[in-house]
């Protein structure tokens, strides 16, 4: 009777371990790692029964076609997963999320167009990741942010056309990346990776056979190919429309701004506009031929040619203007900082003031590659209006407006 005890105490000390569900075949390594043999079996889902101490896990070669969030609950330990050569169509959210001790995760050779890449943030120990041969067109830009230990990444044989830029920048134990064989667009949203390629030390494997299929001008030529001259980071330039010093006006002043891009390809304008009360993001010309301005956005008028225009300006719309220059490339801005002034003549107190002050002059500030970005300063337009009074065709007394601008530059240069 004892020894049966003894025998039945054993079984159920061991049975937890040594669980494997009957397509599988499972073992005890040498280093103490249960293995689960799962390959080869004509499997359809992924099999339950599994020990929760199994560390590896092989699944390939099998007629699996789907990943639920409850797929691998029974195994929270594993560190292998190797499911490459399925029919996986569809991983839903959660699938992997809760495998944190997952070293090695192979998926290649499957139907994946759409994955949940935030499973990935909770994998910070993850090393190895095959996905390719799949039918991936694109995966977002921070999907790898949270692997700082993967060391190689396999996305080759996809179906990508782009790449976001800094897709590979917080990756710092990445040793060999695999993306050939993808129909990439070499537009130059692709621009950096030539650039990132060159000075990476990344292995790069068969990067020859990266390439284009698009334009029609680049097709079968490397990624690395790319010509420099195709593909040109924006410049910019904000400038304060001075000309209405000393004009007339009965409606009020009119502040007007002008930004001036250049880049390949030809970058497109937006306006970012931060007063005390309010913060406006403007996405391109709000004024159509007709003059029609879109309601929410008919305070700043902002024209095609990329002048920008802001009517009766008063103290309510000081603060900073800021153009941006974006293209496929990159982006630049440049702010001013706008005040309101109403002194007499407030240009020989700003002098006597401030000796750095001085008088716009029809300068213009400028940002782009060529210019020393590490010595600008912030810029500050100092628009004052002195009140005079006429007749009007009435014979009224009419107040009128002069109006004038001063630079202030609160740093070493006034433009950068």
């Amino acid at each position: 009777m004892r020894p049966l005890l003894c025998c039945l105490g054993l079984a159920v000390l061991l049975g937890p371990c040594l669980a494997c569900p009957s397509p599988c075949s499972c073992s005890t390594k040498r280093n103490g790692r249960l293995l689960a043999e799962c390959a080869y079996k004509d499997l359809q889902e992924v099999p339950k029964g599994l020990s929760s101490n199994v560390t590896i896990l092989t699944l390939s070669v099998n007629r699996i076609g789907w990943l639920g969030q409850g797929s691998f609950t029974e195994v929270p330990e594993v560190q292998s997963l190797w499911l490459g050569y399925n029919q996986i169509g569809v991983v839903e959210p959660g699938a992997f999320a809760l495998l944190v001790h997952l070293k090695n995760l192979d998926l290649s050779h499957n139907k994946i167009a759409d994955f949940p890449w935030q499973d990935l943030r909770n994998l910070s120990s993850l090393q190895i990741l095959k996905m390719n041969n799949n039918r991936l067109v694109g995966l977002p830009r921070d999907a790898f942010r949270f692997l700082k230990d993967l060391r190689s990444l396999w996305l080759n044989d996809n179906e990508l056309t782009t790449l976001a830029e800094g897709t590979f920048d917080n990756l710092p134990s990445l040793s060999q990346l695999q993306i050939f064989n993808n129909p990439f667009n070499c537009s130059c949203k692709v621009f950096w990776l030539k650039k990132w390629t060159e000075n990476t030390s990344v292995s790069i494997a068969q990067g020859g056979s990266t390439l284009c299929v698009a334009p029609g001008r680049l097709k079968g030529r490397a990624v690395t190919d790319i010509p420099d001259h195709h593909c040109v980071a924006p410049s910019v330039q904000l400038t304060y429309l001075s000309n209405v010093d000393n004009t007339v006006t009965y409606d009020g002043l009119t502040l007007m701004l002008h930004c001036s891009v250049a880049g390949s390809p030809l970058p497109e304008i937006r306006w970012k506009i931060q007063t005390s009360s309010r913060r406006v993001e403007i996405n391109g010309p709000n004024v159509a031929r007709g003059g029609n301005v879109k309601q929410s956005q008919e305070r700043f008028l902002v024209f095609k040619n990329g002048t920008m225009a802001i009517p009766n300006f008063s103290k309510e719309d000081e603060g900073i203007y800021t153009c941006l220059a974006v293209n496929d490339v990159g982006m630049r801005d440049v702010s001013v900082n706008v005040a309101l002034a109403g002194s007499e003549n407030p240009a020989e107190d700003l002098l006597r003031d401030d000796p750095q002050a001085s008088h716009l002059g029809g300068r213009s500030c400028y940002k782009g590659d060529e210019m020393d970005l590490s010595s600008g300063g912030e810029k500050l337009v100092i628009i004052y209006h002195m009140p005079r009074e006429s007749k009007n065709r009435a014979g009224g007394v009419v107040p009128q407006v002069r109006l004038g601008a001063f630079l202030l530059a609160l740093g070493i240069v006034l433009c950068y």
